[in-house]
């Protein structure tokens, strides 16, 4: 019988009272608002924060990932050192979190990256939901290398329908010790937490093992590169390993939340695109040639500050849709001079852009919840800035730790 590819694990919580300054956002946030970050760095200077532990992709241009490999290495060891952790043994963390769309709720345990891989072609139960770019991989692999430590902003979903992994868990956290309950900082709303451990753990693991039976258990949502890169140095670890060591070793795994895509919490956000320097009526006029399908995907299109027009898109999946859909914008963009394609979240934030000369604006619609494993199944990971779950305030803080060495 197949096993789970998540599990229960020793995670490690800090011994402080102070959480809303120890938990900080994902670090591939706000990348281009350094402001925001330089906030958190004021705000956490000199306190026990997670913030000492992560590169904040925001200064990737600006700071050597080796310093900052450093750096975050040194802080990690000082956190041992100091015994500032308490570990919870074979444990998982079921969280609440209060976000846009109401509360999102999720389990947070380790990834077998043994069973993870995220090249387009997998055929593994873990799977990427996006195109792996090698060149995002370096600065999060040199952070990891020699790190003591893994701090997850990874979150996996799983097809649960029946709601039958997390969910039950909401009705029994009265039976269970709460870890922590707070507001998160910079607006990231309310998050509590429960260690699932003992019998609470067996029941997750028994619905884990009816997941465990399909080709697909897990699909990565968020941190797609942040966990390929954990993948890639557990590669490079494993044949330095006895086959006993390999079983064993912390690194083989990482530290994720895991979440039901049905969750009412997680919610699909469309990534748009606009196309800088182009004739737009020509532009549209090809566009129609080579993608209209009457039975195909609706998208809008925009010129001229406002929505000009509908058009369906062929695709077998939402997934293939954008994949062609960028693949004739990348083509038509590189043939123009000038062209430029760029990708905006906000619906309004492109029909003003698109108010500009020789702007085409294209709006795609919010994916369904049961495309992205159709999508991931029928045609393999997404093309990138396919969606996006939830607003950036939205994203997973660290809090959790774990031991990988």
């Amino acid at each position: 019988m197949p096993m789970p590819a998540f599990r229960e694990a020793d995670i490690l919580l800090p011994r402080t009272s102070d959480l809303q300054d120890w938990s900080v956002i994902a670090c591939d946030q706000f990348t281009s608002e350094p402001e925001y970050w330089d906030r958190v760095d004021r705000r956490v200077a000199d306190k026990l924060s997670t913030y000492h532990m992560i590169l904040p992709e925001a200064y990737l241009g600006s700071v050597s990932p080796l310093a900052m490999a450093e750096r975050v290495n040194a802080a990690m060891a000082s956190c041992l050192e100091a015994e500032v952790f308490e570990v919870l043994h074979n444990s998982y963390v079921y969280v609440e979190r209060h976000v846009t769309g109401g509360i999102r709720r999720g389990l947070v345990g380790a990834l077998d990256l043994d069973a993870y891989d995220y090249s387009p072609a997998s055929t593994s139960p873990v799977r990427a939901s996006e195109r792996t770019v090698a060149d995002r991989l370096p600065p999060r692999m040199k952070i990891r290398e020699h790190a003591p430590l893994e701090l997850p902003h990874t979150m996996v979903l799983i097809d649960d329908p029946d709601r039958s992994v997390v969910e039950p868990l909401r009705s029994r956290t009265h039976s269970m010790r709460r870890l922590y309950d707070f507001d998160l900082m910079e607006g990231g709303g309310h998050i509590t937490g429960w260690q699932v451990s003992g019998e609470e753990a067996k029941r997750v693991d028994e619905a884990l093992a009816v997941i465990a039976l399909r080709d697909v258990q897990i699909v990565i949502g968020d941190g797609n590169h942040s966990l390929a890169a954990a993948k890639e140095l557990w590669n490079e670890l494993k044949p330095t390993l006895t086959p006993e060591e390999r079983e064993r070793h912390p690194a083989r795994y990482s530290l994720v939340e895991l979440g039901n895509v049905y969750d009412p919490g997680i919610i699909f956000q469309p990534i748009h695109r606009v196309i800088f320097g182009v004739d737009t009526g020509k532009l549209l006029e090809v566009m129609t040639e080579k993608l209209s399908f009457p039975e195909g995907r609706e998208i809008e299109y925009a010129v001229g500050g406002r929505v000009a027009g509908k058009m369906r898109i062929r695709g077998r999946s939402f997934g293939g849709m954008i994949e062609l859909l960028q693949s004739f914008l990348e083509e038509y963009a590189a043939m123009s001079d000038g062209g430029e394609v760029d990708y905006i979240h906000d619906r309004e934030s492109l029909l003003k852009l698109t108010a500009q000369p020789d702007t085409f604006g294209i709006l795609l619609p919010a994916m369904d919840k049961d495309e992205l494993f159709k999508t991931v199944i029928n045609d393999g990971v997404f093309p990138k800035k396919s969606f996006s779950i939830g607003h950036a305030r939205d994203k997973r803080y660290y809090l959790e730790c774990r031991k990988i060495r």
